[in-house]
């Protein structure tokens, strides 16, 4: 797999943008291992991104323990698969762009490289290639364009398994077109992601049905962002297979996404729960609180919108957690959680950020616990009914539950009135 170092940042970027992966992440990556950069991609897509490969000068090594010889890849050993396994002329042509591509990396190669599938597409013909080298197999799908068959992702792999290998490519330039490779186990494919009405998400599976090696699958357009996803059984973090052909998506015009505002707020009489201050801290959702609300296979980018906590105590004492998940050009979805003392948190509520509005954030707890509010840089009051207004601090606060109104006052001196119920 190629990277250069504008990726890598993004991708660490992204994964601690959604902020629910876990801790050890960094030595990780450092460490490197292909069973162990297997789990950082996971990790990686489960927190808005995927491990992306921008074809660049370079190979990705993911390397085993130190002093081991490298093992051959199953897949040197099959026959070539796909309606165009016989055709020696696109054949031809696969290998020759294919070893132009390993020379141009510098691979150390043994042999000849091996055709694994060769088939017709309705975006063109396309192959996948696997190829000994002095570390293991070098593997990589050979996609069509206008000039001719090009290699995408080169991946490096130094054991004899393929679970961690890109198993799809995106085709075509509309890039409708998924190409889905047969390694021997189910594989259930979603064609999108959608949102409950309380912002829980939502996601349907059928399974691929392949045939000589290879399942083409004709998906909505993925030019800007990835709406499709594929798992192995069972469906789940741990087995989500990684799409190639999406590096436009997350580096449009080869360059880094702009980093989102982070926003962390703590309330008055927070740390009397939290036994600290959870903003310092950076204290974050556990992953399984969050988790119906968290695609479990999808990647995703952001559309540079902040992402906010707020961390404050509850009138009965329970520590409260509010936090951001946005994907894509979608909402932002702003989750309260809420956990009593040496117990997990839950989220007990939802909404949708508008952050053009004076008043972005609107959430009412449930049990009469409050109303929290947020508007970044602004001061805020409220009252109940025609009473008196009352401070509330500025940027977030939690308003008593009978709250009617907020009153926002900009950094510009601009007062807005805000019914708490709209």
């Amino acid at each position: 797999m190629t990277m250069n170092d504008s990726d890598v940042r993004g991708i660490l970027h992204r994964a601690t943008d959604d902020l629910v992966s876990p801790p050890g992440l960094l030595a990780e990556v450092r460490r490197g291992g292909r069973r162990r950069v297997v789990r950082r991609r996971a990790v990686l897509a489960a927190v808005c991104a995927v491990v992306v490969a921008v074809p660049v000068a370079g190979v990705l090594d993911l390397p085993g323990n130190a002093g081991d010889a490298p093992v051959a890849s199953p897949l040197l050993d099959q026959p070539t698969r796909g309606d165009l396994a016989a055709d020696e002329g696109y054949l031809r042509q696969v290998r020759q762009v294919w070893q132009r591509r390993i020379k141009e990396v510098g691979d150390r190669t043994r042999g000849e490289p091996h055709v694994v599938w060769a088939g017709g597409t309705p975006a063109g013909p396309a192959a996948y290639v696997a190829h000994a080298t002095a570390h293991g197999t070098t593997v990589g799908f050979v996609e069509p364009t206008a000039g001719g068959p090009r290699v995408r992702t080169l991946t490096q792999a130094t054991d004899s398994e393929t679970d961690g290998l890109e198993q799809a490519v995106l085709l075509g330039p509309q890039r409708d077109v998924l190409l889905v490779l047969d390694f021997g186990q189910p594989v259930q494919f979603s064609p999108q992601l959608r949102y409950k009405p309380d912002g829980k998400v939502e996601r349907t599976f059928e399974p691929v049905a392949f045939q000589d090696g290879a399942a083409v699958l004709s998906v909505s357009p993925q030019r800007t962002k990835l709406t499709v996803a594929l798992s192995r059984i069972p469906v789940g973090r741990q087995n989500v297979i990684h799409i190639d052909g999406t590096s436009e998506i997350y580096f449009p015009d080869n360059k880094d996404r702009p980093a989102p505002p982070l926003l962390r707020h703590t309330l008055p009489g927070a740390e009397q729960v939290w036994g600290t201050d959870p903003a310092a801290k950076e204290v974050n959702a556990p992953t399984e609180a969050l988790a119906e609300y968290i695609d479990p296979v999808g990647a995703h980018t952001h559309n540079g919108s902040p992402l906010l906590w707020v961390y404050g105590a509850t009138p009965d004492g329970q520590r409260l957690l509010v936090e951001t998940v946005q994907y894509d050009d979608d909402p932002s979805r702003v989750i309260a959680l809420l956990a009593r003392r040496y117990l997990p948190f839950e989220a007990v509520a939802s909404t949708t950020a508008d952050w053009s509005a004076p008043l972005p954030v609107r959430l009412r707890l449930p049990d009469d616990q409050g109303v929290l509010v947020a508007a970044e840089g602004s001061a805020l009051s409220y009252r109940v009914g025609d009473g008196q207004w009352q401070d509330a601090g500025r940027n977030a606060a939690l308003l008593p539950a009978t709250a009617t109104e907020v009153r926002v006052t900009d950094d510009n001196g601009t007062t807005t009135n805000v019914p708490v119920a709209s």
